[in-house]
């Protein structure tokens, strides 16, 4: 599994639970840790993109329907080449 379904593994794991403490707020996962929760997508990419760099981790808006992206969008070829 990649490193980004894992974190998708654990939100999924984690669902209930932040429902009931944090609905409609945004949260930061990375490597199958809850980082902190937000409340706008802004603060938690720019928080994400200190820490991580370009990931990946997940970002995620507690309650809302996973979004689909296309491949494009998900996986960038590395800028270092």
């Amino acid at each position: 599994m990649s490193p980004i379904e894992d974190d998708i593994e654990a939100f999924k794991e984690m669902r209930a639970k932040l429902e009931a403490e944090h609905m409609g707020r945004w949260v930061l996962i990375y490597q199958r840790n809850l980082v902190k929760v937000y409340d706008s997508f802004d603060e938690a990419l720019q928080d994400a993109g200190q820490q991580f760099g370009k990931g990946p981790y997940l970002i995620r808006r507690v309650g809302a329907p996973p979004m689909v992206l296309p491949a494009s969008v998900m996986y960038r070829r590395d800028a270092r080449r």
